[in-house]
């Protein structure tokens, strides 16, 4: 049981005002203490929860801290939110690992918003305690922003919260007096995966000065954001049509659609619909609201002719926030299961490949399997993973 609330917590748990870090006012706005971590009591824990990690590894007490952070979000200046653990014990310099949670819907599953002894706390801080400090950033929409309506799957808005927060948490690392040594590592699963890709693009494009991106480890995202629309049209039956639901919403938001949902979505599900995202429900309560059959939530319309001009409004964002436009020339580690239905293993599999066909190297970007896990089961195995390839660069 252990194990099974672990994965649910981890699965389910902003272009900035200056591009250097010269802004007068900073990024940091405030912190505010969590809790401690022992070494020996996380190798304990992780191993209780069945992460195969050398606990060699887990080396360093760590302490965790709420942090809120500036950023911008449409033009505007905004306050954002998330977590950061940091080696207390360490060698003099350390690097960064920023890890991207998942999809969450209710306001409660942000980062920022856990309570003393949750246990997804206690990957944030195993992660830390290999000798790194982790930002864990809630987005736009949750914690100090969760007056906005949470922009998914919205590639800007994505990596700018992202990249702001790792100019405040070097800003907090000298604060404390830890010595960062300018070495970033990004990494998340499922909407992290999409965020971590989203974030490491940015850097390559804008740079990000005083950091120095080694790799990024993004597992089980839906980064071509037009394939997934296709996946999910292709099917008759969804367990998870909040996903369906969520990706419209943000987006009807985030670029002030006038169309109304009934355009989309069919009833009583159009109606419904904007109510279900206001923070307050789960991805399950929310999958509860809608159907399973694609046919009986998508109007028949656009499930036919979705390609139409007519329905550009709708699919110039999926284009737009794809992330398979680009040439990696940073080191990109794919992960991603093989029996994953939830969020394609098809779709890395084609991003990897589109990646490819634009030019990268594939001694600059690599692709593993991760062998008969399911959405939720791939967790463990891609931290198992990644964690020890992360170590092992210079």
């Amino acid at each position: 049981m252990q194990r099974i609330l672990f994965i649910a917590a981890i699965s389910f748990t902003l272009l900035s005002c200056n591009d250097d870090d010269t802004d007068p006012k900073g990024y940091l706005v405030s912190t505010e203490f969590y809790g401690n971590f022992d070494a020996e009591t996380l190798q304990t824990l992780m191993a209780t929860a069945g992460i195969d990690l050398d606990p060699a590894l887990i080396q360093y007490d760590v302490e965790m801290y709420r942090m809120v952070y500036r950023t911008t979000y449409k033009g505007s200046d905004i306050e954002a939110s998330g977590m950061i653990a940091m080696p207390v014990n360490s060698p003099d310099e350390v690097g960064m690992v920023s890890f991207q949670h998942g999809t969450i819907a209710s306001h409660e599953d942000a980062p920022s918003q856990m309570q003393p002894g949750e246990s997804v706390a206690n990957l944030y801080a195993a992660l830390a305690s290999t000798g790194y400090i982790v930002p864990i950033p809630d987005y736009i929409g949750f914690g100090s922003s969760d007056d906005i309506s949470h922009p998914y799957y919205v590639e800007e808005a994505t990596a700018d919260a992202v990249i702001d927060m790792l100019r405040a948490s070097k800003e907090f690392a000298a604060s404390v007096n830890v010595s960062f040594d300018g070495s970033l590592f990004l990494a998340g699963y499922s909407q992290g995966g999409y965020a971590t890709l989203a974030a490491h693009k940015a850097i390559e494009s804008e740079g990000l000065e005083g950091f120095n991106l080694k790799a990024s480890f993004p597992a089980s995202g839906g980064y071509d954001v037009k394939g997934m629309q296709e996946y999910f049209f292709d099917l008759t039956e969804y367990n998870q049509p909040f996903y369906i639901a969520y990706v419209a919403h943000a987006y009807s938001k985030h670029y002030e659609w006038t169309e109304p949902f009934s355009t989309i979505f069919q009833e009583p599900y159009a109606t419904a619909i904007p109510s279900l995202f206001d923070g307050s429900k789960s991805a399950d309560a929310i999958n509860d609201e809608l159907t399973d059959i694609i046919a009986d939530l998508i109007h028949p319309e656009v499930l036919e002719n979705i390609d139409d001009p007519q329905y550009d409004f709708i699919t110039e964002g999926f284009v737009e926030n794809g992330l398979t436009d680009w040439v990696p020339a940073i080191p990109v580690h794919f992960y991603h299961g093989d029996a994953d239905i939830t969020v394609p293993y098809q779709n890395s599999v084609d991003t990897y490949e589109q990646l490819i066909a634009n030019g990268a190297s594939e001694t600059i970007i690599t692709f593993t399997t991760l062998d008969g896990a399911t959405h939720s089961s791939g967790i463990f195995p891609y931290i198992e993973e990644f964690v020890p390839l992360m170590l092992s660069i210079d």
